[in-house]
């Protein structure tokens, strides 16, 4: 039994994508984490600042200036929770390290770990995104190898490629769907089902072809369509009893029986095509780019913070691209 190369390919660089950014973001963010918490265990001198100001930016953070043993002022910001008990004029414990020439303060307050958890949370937070990415992977093939494993039986469909409306549409690639019917019947669609896309379902005639459907269990469960030569087109989503909606659904895609079915009446080669993959590594790159740009604004240049927004909005719109099953 073939498998389903193509889709099985996209599979593999989505999970490894997810799991690769994941692992960047976990270990930048976790190496300062540790930096933080080594620095911060050295801080052993406790001094009393003066907040001189409160409510500075969307956290709500204050700043404090505080003179350290040697005489030294310093005016620095902290991220807080609690910001009732923290107003301008009041008290501000700290800690530091005063071996230190230019010493760095720590609030003294056991309770205040602003700073710490937004090191720590997000990588909780990515590594919940990052196993949901992977159950979503998990969970189409469980899906395809489950109905493909069910009788068939001889159905008619024909290709359309579905055009995404809305604010993805610019962003993801265009979805594809086999539109169903019975073989006695071929004009009157029963059902459709979305799939990832497959090299089969090149360019070439609109005339319906017959398949192998392979249904599930249940009344709309996803369906596995086998095509004449042994291809089997891995389903995404349930199967659909109406037309999708926001959708446009075109006519200018079909399947191709064999791929040797294609070629140029003047013998010339075909023109060169862009690698699977660049499509990908695009949406990487802008990933990094639209989210570093808010996490430079956000976070008054903040390296740490603007290298975490880059990590993850690049793994963020690679992994949409591969559960988008693009095509080329």
């Amino acid at each position: 039994m073939r498998r389903p190369g193509p889709a099985l390919r996209v599979a593999l660089v989505g999970v490894v994508g997810t799991m690769t950014g994941f692992a960047l973001l976990a270990t930048w963010l976790g190496v300062h984490a540790h930096r933080y918490d080594s620095a911060r265990d050295r801080a052993m001198a406790r001094t009393v600042g003066r907040v001189v100001e409160d409510d500075i930016g969307d956290e709500e953070d204050i700043r404090v200036r505080w003179t350290d043993q040697a005489g030294h002022e310093h005016v620095q910001r902290f991220g807080i929770y609690n910001t009732d008990r923290y107003t301008k004029g009041r008290s501000f414990p700290i800690a530091y390290d005063p071996r230190q020439t230019r010493p760095r303060g720590f609030p003294a307050d056991p309770d205040e770990t602003a700073a710490e958890d937004d090191l720590l949370v997000p990588i909780g937070l990515a590594g919940v995104a990052a196993a949901a990415v992977c159950g979503v992977w998990a969970r189409r093939g469980l899906r395809f190898c489950w109905a493909a494993r069910r009788p068939g039986r001889p159905m008619s469909a024909i290709v359309r490629c579905g055009e995404r409306t809305g604010a993805a549409g610019w962003l993801l690639s265009d979805t594809t769907w086999l539109v169903l019917a019975e073989t006695d019947q071929p004009g009157l669609p029963v059902a459709w089902q979305r799939v990832m896309w497959h090299p089969v379902l090149g360019q070439g005639s609109a005339e319906p072809v017959t398949v192998t459907a392979h249904h599930g269990v249940r009344g709309r469960a996803a369906l596995v369509a086998e095509l004449t030569d042994g291809t089997r087109l891995v389903p995404l989503g349930r199967l659909h009893r109406r037309p999708p909606r926001r959708l446009l659904v075109g006519e200018r895609d079909a399947v191709r029986a064999d791929l040797r079915d294609s070629f140029f009446p003047d013998g010339s080669k075909p023109p060169p095509t862009q690698p699977w993959w660049r499509p990908g590594a695009h949406a990487a790159v802008l990933g990094a780019v639209i989210a570093a740009v808010p996490g430079l604004a956000l976070t008054d240049g903040s390296l740490v913070a603007t290298v975490s927004f880059a990590l993850s909005g690049a793994t963020a719109l690679t992994s949409s691209w591969a559960l988008s099953s693009p095509g080329p």
